[in-house]
């Protein structure tokens, strides 16, 4: 079995990086060569650092290699409480939705494991032979974006695969995963076998690296690659998760992006408008016969037909005000084998598509606000923490009555953030991070919450299944990874 915590060699490397006409395009895969030589020039070396970020939209848009519905943009919300199996369906990754995954369950548990560290290894070959660029703003913005696409696989690898650092408190002390860290000139040992390090460890690996890099990338670097505004906004995700409240409102300060308004926002879901996008992986038109679209895993497209996998939960969908822009970004009515659906809507396509090929929103401004503003609350920073939630309401309200303090503040901003990250990633992992328990509702899966409802209802807080089993390819590679508890 491959073990993936290894320094692979250059040829697995394709520098396709799947995007639009006017992102990155043409450029030719390597081809076989030696590791520590290959890299000799500014073109070679950012060519190198967008097959980093090919493999990191391999896991979040999903590969056929592994399952086509298994991205990390959409799993989440399966596990979680925002979407219900929809029957008529093909039942597609029920294994997740109903919580009975193990270590050789494949898909997803493989997929992230798999293609995260392939994106780790490809970046520790950029850091490994920095050095052979002259000293300068180009080498700073490669080594940058190197050492922020290195921690950004890090820490989704941690958080999937282990606790978050405020989920209990044994988190920081439980088993996290393997670093793989070279420094600036050093190649690695490829024959390593190393262990499981803490989640503390983690975290303070992944910050280190990313607040290297924001002093390194540049302040634009294009569509589908890192910058300076998407390190810091990656930051603000990452402090938020390790309970470090002030520096999420520092970093959230730097970063420069806008809010889309409520005009914008419906343009963002069928790429018509990159305005509140701060990292996105992207897939290339040419290429959409080789690669799977991301919302394969909400609804199946033949022809004009769409059958959805998963629709929006009656009671979820119901909470948001039909006045609120975002309710018909969420969802349009779907009609399945004669039943009506609350149908995801983000990620059907472009405009007059439904073909799911779209970009991969990773992060956006309107998540940076909302880090910030539950930053605030949690510092005891309520009127600064109201102010900030609404700059985000006034772009997606017309009038709300507002004025929230004390706890209704706190449900406020967290209801706020479900409505406005819901299907692209983030439920589950907010639900982990807060150590609560997933409920879900037990309305059907049809338009007016009759139907079939889920057979799982509750994941208690702290079960086990919190964390994903570690692959067992991985384990029988290396007999130094230790399962996690439970499996």
């Amino acid at each position: 079995m491959k073990n993936y915590i290894k320094f692979l060699s250059l040829s697995f490397i394709s520098l396709v990086l799947f995007s639009c006409d006017d992102e990155i395009n043409d450029l030719e895969p390597f081809t076989e060569g030696n590791p520590e030589t290959f890299f000799n020039s500014e073109a070679s070396f950012q060519n190198g650092v967008d097959g980093v970020y090919s493999q990191l939209f391999n896991y979040y848009a999903s590969t056929t290699e592994y399952n086509a519905e298994a991205g990390y943009q959409t799993i989440p919300d399966i596990l979680a409480d925002n979407v219900i199996l929809a029957t008529t369906g093909r039942r597609s990754n029920e294994v997740y939705y109903d919580w009975q995954y193990v270590p050789n369950t494949g898909g997803a548990i493989s997929l992230y494991w798999s293609e995260a560290y392939e994106a780790v290894n490809a970046a520790n070959l950029i850091i490994g032979q920095i050095n052979n660029l002259p000293e300068g703003d180009v080498k700073d913005n490669i080594l940058g974006q190197a050492l922020a696409a290195r921690a950004f696989a890090h820490f989704d690898l941690v958080r999937i695969y282990a606790k978050i650092p405020t989920q209990s408190e044994d988190a920081n002390s439980s088993l996290g995963v393997v670093y793989v860290k070279v420094e600036d000139g050093d190649t690695g040992d490829p024959y390593a076998e190393p262990a499981r390090e803490t989640v503390e460890s983690n975290y303070a690996e992944i910050i280190s690296d990313l607040e290297r890099a924001a002093e390194l990338i540049g302040a634009s670097n294009g569509e589908g690659r890192l910058d300076r505004d998407a390190v810091y906004a990656i930051l603000s995700r990452v402090y938020l998760y390790n309970g470090d409240y002030q520096n999420v409102i520092d970093a959230a300060n730097e970063v420069s992006e806008p809010i889309a308004t409520a005009e914008e926002l419906p343009g963002v879901y069928t790429d018509a408008t990159n305005t509140g996008v701060i990292v996105e992986w992207s897939v290339n038109t040419s290429s959409e016969s080789t690669f799977s679209n991301i919302g394969v895993a909400y609804s199946q497209t033949t022809g004009e037909t769409v059958r959805s996998e998963y629709v929006a939960d009656y009671e979820f969908i119901n909470s948001v005000d039909t006045s609120d822009v975002r309710h018909d970004v969420l969802t349009y009515v779907g009609v399945n084998s004669g039943n009506q659906y609350n149908a995801v809507k983000k990620f059907l396509g472009e405009e007059g598509q439904n073909n799911g090929l779209v970009d991969v929103k990773v992060l956006r401004a309107a998540e940076v606000v909302l880090n910030k503003s539950e930053a605030q609350y949690r510092l005891g920073m309520e009127t600064e923490a109201l102010e900030t939630l609404n700059e985000l309401r006034d772009k997606r309200l017309d009038s709300y009555e507002g004025g929230e303090a004390g706890e209704e503040l706190l449900n406020t901003i967290l209801s706020q953030r479900r409505i406005e990250l819901a299907f692209e990633g983030h439920r589950f992992f907010d639900i982990k991070r807060m150590g609560d328990a997933i409920v879900r509702s037990n309305n059907g899966d049809i338009l007016d919450g009759s139907g079939t409802p889920p057979q799982e209802l509750t994941l208690p807080a702290g079960n086990f299944r919190f964390q994903f089993p570690i692959p067992q390819a991985e384990i029988n590679a290396n007999s130094n990874i230790e399962q996690n508890p439970g499996y």
